[in-house]
């Protein structure tokens, strides 16, 4: 018989030490974004699944539980992914004609684990910029990413970039290729070489030199040198060569940032149109942050504004960094004196954790290292070390 006390596969709870680190980085991380001038919104947890899943890719909508709304009948979606609904918000809702930036933190459901040890319950946080298509909107989301890591004890994050836009533009330039860019794209994901050697030898339609190119992007991976390497084996489509100048002027940008580029990089939900980048870091066995520009998911909301932003799970983040410490704590026994009473408040009153031992009982906690006590010494309340 199954017990009552078990999860389902991929979801967990999380117990007091973990939480405690968990809401520690919520409030530093979005007071920091705060200091950039973000304003946090909060969408809900369910939306119709036509609004959540407009715009985006159809890698979004396979991560998507959905339901039916017992109210309407309709078919509703449990958020995967917040960036379409904050979206949805800056479009729709807002509907400013300037830069606007927002940023949020909230609970998404995987419908499967994106990876072997990957959670399907995600606690996401992230910043978005809307309304300015220059890079320099990327350079601010790029070193605010970077900060969060940083303010989060992260030590020597890399930063691995990529351009969606030039693997597009390659099929782009050949229908033959572009009729099975689905499987091209996948296959790129996993950069699976012999794979797309086989496919371009059962498929009919597609240039040879586009199969050239398609098979250069795997290898196509490595410090800043790799853009030369680019224009110099891949096709010299405008496309190429703009996500080329795109990726070359982010890099000019960043001061001493470990930098890689990986042209074969097609993860992610398929929305974006621009820069994409990942943040690795030892310790972590897959990306901690995720981001890129995605200027057409505004557009299925009737307004099309650039965009450009990032996200991360806390619960991963906070997994990969050391213990966090216990915190100090004042002992107290338990009773109805005012005296103690008043002095109770006015020590929590000051930031102190004070833990009343109920009668009958020891501290028992993880969370809290007793190193103090209140004992009545004379007629009065006071503090003596531990």
């Amino acid at each position: 018989m199954i017990g009552n006390w078990l999860l389902p596969e991929g979801l967990a709870d999380t117990l007091p030490a973990e939480a405690r680190r968990i809401e520690e980085l919520r409030r530093k991380l979005l007071d920091l974004y705060r200091t950039y001038g973000f304003e946090m919104v909060a969408p809900p947890l369910v939306e119709y699944i036509d609004s959540l899943l407009s715009g985006t890719g159809g890698d979004l909508n396979l991560s998507t539980c959905k339901l039916v709304d017992q109210l309407s009948g309709r078919t509703l979606g449990v958020r995967a992914d917040m960036t379409t609904q904050v979206t949805r918000i800056d479009a729709h809702l807002l509907n400013r004609a300037g830069v606007t930036r927002l940023c949020y933190c909230g609970t998404v459901l995987h419908a499967r684990p994106a990876g072997l040890l990957s959670s399907r319950e995600l606690l996401q946080i992230g910043a978005e910029i809307y309304g300015h298509a220059g890079f320099e909107a990327d350079i601010e989301v790029l070193q605010l990413a970077l900060e969060s890591t940083r303010l989060a004890g992260v030590r020597e994050p890399r930063l691995d970039l990529c351009h969606p836009g030039l693997v597009r533009a390659i099929l782009d330039a050949d229908a033959g290729a572009a009729a099975h860019a689905e499987t091209i794209y996948a296959i790129l994901r996993d950069k699976d070489v012999p794979a797309l050697v086989e496919l371009s030898g059962r498929v009919e339609g597609v240039r040879a030199e586009t199969w050239q190119a398609l098979r250069k992007l795997p290898d196509l991976y490595g410090g800043a040198d790799v853009l030369a390497r680019a224009r110099q084996e891949l096709p010299l489509l405008p496309g190429v060569a703009a996500a080329l100048d795109a990726l070359g002027q982010l890099i000019a940008a960043l001061d001493g940032v470990s930098v890689g580029v990986d042209l074969a990089d097609v993860g992610g939900y398929g929305y974006h149109s621009g820069v994409t980048f990942s943040i690795y870091a030892e310790g972590w066995h897959d990306a901690l942050v995720r981001g890129g520009r995605y200027d057409d998911v505004s557009r299925a909301f009737g307004r099309a504004r650039p965009a450009t932003g990032f996200s991360l799970d806390l619960r991963k983040l906070a997994a990969g960094l050391p213990p966090a410490a216990p915190s100090r704590a004042i002992r107290a026994p338990w009773g109805q004196d005012p005296a103690l009473v008043q002095a109770l408040r006015s020590l929590r009153a000051a930031g102190e954790v004070v833990v009343q031992n109920l009668p009958g009982h020891e501290h028992d906690q993880d969370e809290f290292v007793c190193d103090r006590e209140l004992a009545l010494k004379d007629g009065a309340w006071t503090l003596r070390t531990l």
